[in-house]
């Protein structure tokens, strides 16, 4: 066989998951599907991808053991201190999940903050794989939960008659090329509404006041859907 044939036939095959990557990463991966937001009293997932921890902490437990001798507790996800009891929930988002992110319930936004990596953001793989193979705890070995940049936004709103103070925290993965957030301090945000995205793989957690009469409809390991996924009711 003469050269030429040889060279056009590796050409093509290597087009094929070329092309395939530069579809992914170019146009795939800023999709942003309609979304139906439930009615009603309820909080929605702030992002798509895999529910990783779901944890009710009261004062004096907020420790969630990543490693042996690594504790991180809710201040550390957030960059704040939260003294109340509260909600923590964390959704990991792979590459392939939709990455514009929405706002949990209708609020105003109050702060944004950006909080750059400590020292340099480290990759998710444990978490990819775990999440995968669906190996518990899937936080198990995440130094990202304490060492990666992120971006804290403190929102308020109502939620059955109770007004609250709640916190989305964008956590970048260790290849994010950017974390948006497309509101400013004071702006309104509609329940569903998209708020902002991070680029390639990520996690974004929910941190809210832990009351009395919520009913909490999801666990780890559950699938999630950015604004339509019921997370309290």
């Amino acid at each position: 066989m003469e050269a030429a044939p040889i060279i056009l036939i590796l050409a093509a095959l290597c087009a094929v998951p070329v092309g395939a990557y530069l579809f992914w990463r170019y146009v795939w991966f800023f999709r942003n599907p309609q979304r139906r937001i439930p009615q009603g009293e309820s909080i929605v997932s702030p992002a798509d991808g895999t529910v990783v921890y779901v944890e009710k902490l009261e004062p004096g437990r907020d420790v969630i053991c990543v490693k042996r001798g690594t504790e991180i507790t809710v201040k550390d996800i957030v960059r704040d201190n939260v003294d109340l009891p509260k909600l923590l929930i964390g959704v990991f988002m792979s590459p392939f999940d939709v990455h514009y992110n929405r706002a949990p319930l209708a609020a105003t936004v109050e702060e944004i903050r950006h909080h750059p990596p400590k020292m340099r953001n480290r990759n998710m793989r444990s978490m990819h794989l775990r999440t995968a193979l669906n190996m518990r705890p899937f936080y198990r070995n995440s130094m990202h939960l304490v060492q990666n940049e992120r971006t804290v936004s403190r929102m308020s709103g109502v939620f059955k008659d109770h007004p609250i103070t709640f916190y989305v925290v964008q956590i970048a993965g260790g290849h994010v090329r950017g974390i948006d957030t497309f509101f400013s301090p004071g702006s309104r945000v509609g329940k569903g509404e998209t708020f902002g995205m991070i680029r390639i793989g990520s996690q974004v957690d929910l941190i809210l006041p832990l009351l009395p009469d919520m009913n909490v409809r999801i666990g780890p390991g559950d699938k999630t859907r950015a604004g339509e996924t019921i997370f309290v009711d």
